[in-house]
């Protein structure tokens, strides 16, 4: 339907039907000790992957100067990780069909908070590079399968609010990554904060392990051969409104990553000159980014997907405006303006592509995931060509392209479920 609220019934109409007399779903509700620890683990999980997919951010600009390499030659520590995060999550997504989906969270948790620790032993940048593309590529186990559990486990009337906590959990861990690691490299070196953090996340990943009840609703199918997820996700890709979906995740992680990339050597040379504390407690706009996702899911529920996504994404392009501004408190503004619109629109966003996956939510999530970090990856370091050839007015430019996208896109969404 086109209006953006939604009955409280039709919250119900997303169930599977109960064919067969097969029993019903055992869902997992709000109010229940089950939906908390669910929301704890996965929150737990959201931190985890942030906290270490993005603990290099506010270290671009010292990297550059390090390693005398180019702004955007910089941003590849962060590009190269999630470039490979967005091709693990299709295998993730497909191996998820045959395996449960808590081990297999649990083993990616682990292993890349392993690697993050060698990355941090890493004695040049080649190495270091390696490293953190390794770590990208096992850390794609996480997200579209905590995607799919949630939409498989949790009722449909309470996946907003659940999808949003785990997205609160992904704002948390980027901005505890990043903050901290400013932090921290003051203090001593980025060296040992990569290594604090890699042990912290260790003990997020056997807190995880222990919390998450194991899947009730998943089917576990075995022996399916690439063939079939080929065909899945190509029937998923004829969508139109998945498609949507789908498009608007590549292009809100492109401003959003692109704001954040480039801030920094903004912020770090004249006039502003910050150091690198000061550049990282911006990254403390992500707390604006936990409690938007949180309350957006919530909304979404009550009130409509689409609304909300478009107030997100509007959000998203006043923050963008608002950074043209020389005075620096109307720059940390535009970029808590930014940070809050994106994590709604992703809050959202991603709580849709349950609905329109119907049973194949896990290659739906996993697509959601590819497009959103390719949007990470390409986005992030093509942005570096505009910054270094046209400064901060070419990177607004260059977010602002995608940010009317996604408001095209998101214009023509619908309620009802394809």
């Amino acid at each position: 339907m086109d209006s953006p609220r939604i009955p409280p019934a039709s919250a119900e109409s997303l169930e599977p039907p109960n064919e067969g007399g097969a029993p019903p779903p055992a869902w997992i509700e709000r109010g229940t000790p089950a939906f908390a620890r669910v929301g704890f683990a996965l929150f737990l999980a959201g931190f985890s992957t942030f906290a270490l997919l993005y603990c290099v951010q506010p270290l671009l600009p010292e990297f550059a100067r390090h390693y005398r390499v180019s702004p955007g030659e910089s941003s590849l520590a962060l590009s190269l990780t999630t470039g490979f995060l967005a091709l693990a999550i299709l295998l993730a997504g497909a191996l998820s069909q045959g395996l449960p989906r808590r081990g297999l969270m649990f083993g990616s948790m682990a292993a890349a908070a392993v690697l993050n620790l060698a990355a941090a032993a890493a004695p040049n940048w080649p190495l270091l590079l390696l490293a953190r593309a390794l770590e990208g590529f096992v850390l794609g186990g996480v997200p579209a399968v905590a995607m799919a559990y949630l939409a498989e486990e949790i009722h449909p009337r309470n996946l907003g609010k659940s999808m949003g906590l785990y997205v609160a959990g992904t704002a948390f861990g980027g901005m505890m990554g990043r903050v901290g690691m400013g932090l921290l490299t003051e203090i001593a070196s980025w060296q040992v904060a990569m290594a604090i953090l890699g042990g912290l996340c260790l003990l997020a990943a056997v807190g995880f392990l222990l919390l998450l009840p194991p899947s009730r609703n998943a089917t576990v199918q075995r022996g399916l051969g690439a063939r079939h997820h080929l065909r899945t996700w190509g029937g998923l890709l004829a969508r139109p409104a998945l498609m949507r979906i789908l498009l608007i995740a590549f292009c809100v992680m492109s401003v959003f990553v692109t704001i954040f990339n480039y801030a920094g050597f903004r912020l770090s040379a004249p006039p502003y000159a910050l150091g690198q504390t000061a550049i990282a407690m911006i990254f403390l706009a992500y707390g604006f980014g936990i409690f938007a996702s949180s309350t957006a899911g919530s909304l979404a529920d009550r009130f409509g997907r689409r609304s909300l996504l478009l107030a997100g994404l509007g959000l998203m392009a006043a923050g963008v405006a608002t950074t043209l501004a020389g005075p620096l408190v109307l720059v940390i503004l535009g970029i808590v303006l930014v940070t809050i619109g994106f994590f709604a629109a992703h809050s959202v966003a991603s709580g849709w592509v349950g609905p329109l996956a119907g049973p194949a939510k896990g290659h739906a999530a996993s697509l959601y995931l590819l497009f959103y970090y390719a949007g990470s990856s390409i986005s992030g370091s093509a942005a570096g060509w505009a910054w270094e050839h046209g400064g901060w007015g070419a990177v607004a430019g260059f977010c602002f392209v995608f940010v009317a996208a996604a408001l095209v896109l998101a214009a023509r969404m619908r309620e009802a479920r394809a």
